[in-house]
């Protein structure tokens, strides 16, 4: 870990704080100011259509000016979308709300990418080290999320509208951190014309089967995680649970999401990815089964846990699965389709979220998320399958 990654992975940090808060918080505000119940999580959902809108022209800026000015211009949008939030916290506008997170999205289309920024700050033997490492960053954000939006909920009379005055000042931080990291540029492999390689194009990319399981990993992975994830402050509310008891169960789900990052490369290392991602699988089924035995504090507490761990699991292998599919010079139109597919599926689970534990609970949310789950476990047994025929 050099000062670099450590930048990084404190940038990552922030950046998970800024995720935590807003899925905390946005599903209770949007049900505060929501002209329907089954409405609430359309700020939720708005942050990842958002993200999902903003993959190609984050794409282009990474492309015309580099890591570092494509990431600060998202940071300077992650000031603004806070302030906005606020804005209409304080004015009680629901649609501002929805309006603000969608501009949001672009910070978090941003934000995607430190894991695959962190690859080019380490030598290429210990790039799966460095992802899960950045990763691993997420654990700040895991204990100044939830505390946060705790602590400066009752700031002004409006609840939860400090949280977002309080985020923007995140995101100033994470622009000092930013400015302090060195981005080294990444030479362009050149023909024998001496002109620039462009690579294949996407659709050539589409038919390799190991991006086509990286991004069914990454994209199914963190929409189950989302899926359930959003869905809990309202379960819990339901349930009879206050908000620090659901601040806690969130917590305890995003160390997680981010505290397995110190051994992740370690063990894709050593067992290999598609092993890894397999446990992810398995980590996501024990998930729903304790969370279907009751809804207890600890029911919750425990399967947002082994959720948190499976979906690190699944997401750190599967962006370094990723990696063995495309050249350097493909990158930004490889992990622009990875991000893309990531936030569409993050856009329908959040909507799904909201109107699932609404009107058929917590208990048929967590039936139905046994889909996807099963999707992934076979797309990754056809490509073990697949390479075991090829040894």
């Amino acid at each position: 870990m050099n000062k670099n990654l450590w930048l990084l992975a404190l940038c990552q940090g922030l950046f998970l704080t800024n995720n935590v808060v807003f899925i905390a918080i946005n599903g209770l505000v949007g049900l505060q100011l929501a002209p329907f119940g089954w409405m609430a999580t359309l700020p939720v959902m708005g942050y990842v259509v958002g993200g999902a809108l903003s993959t190609a022209l984050v794409a282009r800026s990474q492309a015309r000016w580099g890591r570092k000015v494509s990431f600060q211009i998202g940071l300077a949008v992650a000031v603004a979308s806070c302030g906005l939030c606020a804005w209409a916290a304080f004015s009680a506008s629901f649609w501002l709300l929805c309006a603000a997170t969608v501009v949001a999205g672009y910070y978090s289309a941003n934000g995607q990418l430190y894991r695959f920024a962190a690859a080019e700050l380490a030598p290429a033997a210990y790039r799966e080290k460095a992802v899960s490492l950045v990763l691993a960053g997420g654990l700040l954000g895991a204990v100044a999320g939830p505390n946060l939006a705790s602590a400066t909920r009752t700031l002004f009379p409006v609840p939860f509208a400090g949280a977002y005055v309080v985020l923007m000042g995140v995101a100033l931080l994470s622009m000092l951190c930013m400015a302090a990291i060195r981005f080294e540029a990444q030479p362009a492999r050149r023909d024998a014309a001496g002109q620039p390689v462009a690579g294949r194009p996407l659709s050539e990319l589409m038919r390799q089967p190991a991006f086509v399981v990286a991004i069914l990993g990454a994209a199914l992975g963190y929409g189950v995680m989302n899926l359930l994830m959003a869905a809990t402050p309202l379960a819990m509310q339901v349930c009879g649970f206050n908000f620090d008891a659901a601040a806690l169960v969130l917590e305890w789900h995003v160390i997680g999401m981010f505290a397995p990052g110190f051994v992740t490369g370690h063990l894709i290392k050593r067992f290999g990815v598609l092993s890894i991602m397999g446990a992810g699988v398995l980590l996501n089924l024990a998930c729903v089964a304790v969370a279907l035995m009751g809804v207890e504090l600890h029911h919750f507490g425990i399967a947002l846990f082994m959720l948190g761990v499976g979906w690190n699991f699944l997401f750190t292998g599967a962006t370094t699965l990723s990696m063995t599919a495309y050249r350097p010079e493909e990158k930004d139109r490889a992990q622009a389709a990875i991000n893309f597919c990531v936030f569409a599926t993050l856009a329908l689970s959040s909507f799904s979220s909201g109107v699932l534990v609404t009107t058929q609970g917590w208990t048929l949310l967590n039936a139905g998320s046994l889909v996807p789950i099963v999707v992934t476990g076979l797309a990754l047994a056809w490509l073990a399958a697949r390479r075991r025929r090829a040894v």
